[in-house]
């Protein structure tokens, strides 16, 4: 009797964990899959490593930073690159008009705009995606109000908007983020309440329905995982434009503001030693230049591989 009930309680636990090594299997397989197709594109490839060297730039700043990025010495301003006459090996990149070290406000700006970035397209992608199904799967009222909305929000082109929040709310990290997701949802709404819309008339939508599945449970289990690539590409291209505005913001004054090192704070900075300290202002929108054409590159390349319609060509 006792091994019986033993083997019995095997069976059952056997039972139970079969379905969660289903699972992980599957999930497994798809990572590699992803990852071979990713490693098969080439422009993509490289748009994912130069976006994990930022990230991981940004991680490590404390550690990696040279120099403090928010303390100066005057007696050390203006010293050009290493590279350029008069450089010096200790200021890789020069320094700018208060001696801050323009390797480590780089270093430090890259992390400010990574986080900035990655919370706003973060935020608005939950808020417009929710939004975008409930409004997309049961019309009515509440889907006429949302699109009134987005309508009348996106009349008003996305950096005169975020300026004018910037100048109500008043500069600072968490405000600027505000204001960035404020606007950023509507594009995810839009995009999510089609792709559901379309979705909603199909067969297996109508088969889930019709065996009594909850609505909650058809939207979050059967129609989002198959609008998935649409949200995940429209995040990754949409978030090298905010970065972008919150660079903007900064560098009108509106965004992050000095002695935090952030890119386009620097940028504006260096606008009045364009030509005796071209560095202040070049370097750090060359970074910023490299990281937007980075995660295009790899926005590009996750609609080519995530888009079941251009998987057969």
């Amino acid at each position: 009797m006792n091994r019986s009930t033993t083997e019995m309680a095997y069976k059952k636990t056997q039972a139970s964990i079969s379905p969660q090594r289903q699972k992980i299997n599957l999930l497994f397989n798809n990572v590699m899959d992803f990852s071979k197709k990713l490693v098969r594109h080439p422009s993509a490839c490289i748009g994912a490593i130069v976006i994990s060297l930022f990230m991981a730039v940004a991680i490590f700043a404390p550690w990696i930073a040279p120099h403090s990025a928010v303390e100066g010495d005057l007696m050390n301003r203006f010293v050009p690159p290493f590279w350029v006459d008069g450089g010096s090996a200790k200021f890789i990149l020069g320094t700018d008009s208060m001696g801050m070290d323009l390797l480590s406000r780089i270093i430090w700006g890259a992390r400010v705009s990574m986080t900035v970035g990655i919370i706003a397209i973060s935020s608005a992608m939950i808020i417009g995606t929710t939004l975008g199904l409930i409004a997309g799967y049961f019309r009515g009222w509440f889907d006429t109000i949302l699109c009134r909305i987005s309508e009348l929000m996106s009349a008003f082109p996305f950096l005169i908007f975020a300026i004018a929040m910037m100048a109500f709310l008043g500069p600072g990290f968490w405000n600027l983020i505000l204001a960035l997701v404020f606007i950023s949802w509507i594009e995810f709404f839009r995009v999510v309440r089609g792709e559901i819309m379309n979705e909603k008339t199909k067969e297996y939508v109508e088969a889930a329905v019709a065996i009594g599945r909850s609505h909650f449970k058809v939207m979050v289990s059967e129609v989002l995982p198959n609008i998935i690539h649409s949200i995940l590409v429209l995040a990754t291209l949409r978030l090298g434009f905010l970065i972008i505005m919150e660079a903007s913001l900064s560098f009108l004054g509106l965004g992050i503001q000095p002695p935090t090192a952030a890119w386009g704070s620097m940028i504006s900075a260096g606008r009045d030693y364009m030509l005796n300290a071209w560095w202040i202002t070049t370097l750090p929108g060359i970074a910023l230049i490299i990281l937007i054409l980075s995660i295009n590159l790899l926005g590009e390349g996750l609609r080519d591989i995530l888009d079941p319609r251009l998987k057969s060509k």
